[in-house]
């Protein structure tokens, strides 16, 4: 009984890990989507702008992200584009935003 009740618990903790797996990568998928629609013109789909007035997303903390879409909406954190970009996102679309941003590499050498 013990041997059936640690498979059975073993099994539902796998099968948690891979529904979270896979909720993750829907949503770099969405959020990759969105941010080539939304954010590419100034940041780059890989959130590496190459003008330096424009900030870089790449690599960022995903509830950074997260805070600064949502400030930005809230209109806490001052920026007349971003408050208009941010304004007609929903919380599912930063939250893909922010999650993609954050797994995209951040283009800083390490050797």
């Amino acid at each position: 009984m013990k041997k059936f009740l640690m498979a059975g618990l073993v099994s539902l903790a796998l099968s948690a890990a891979s529904f979270q797996t896979y909720a993750q990568d829907a949503a770099l998928q969405r959020g990759a989507e969105k941010a080539k629609a939304i954010c590419a013109s100034c940041h780059e789909a890989n959130g590496i702008s190459k003008i330096p007035s424009f900030p870089k997303l790449a690599g960022q903390h995903q509830d950074y992200l997260r805070e600064a879409l949502l400030s930005y909406q809230r209109g806490s954190r001052k920026n007349v584009i971003m408050k208009g970009q941010a304004a007609a996102l929903s919380k599912q679309d930063i939250d893909d935003l922010a999650a993609y941003y954050s797994h995209q590499p951040n283009g800083l050498s390490h050797e």
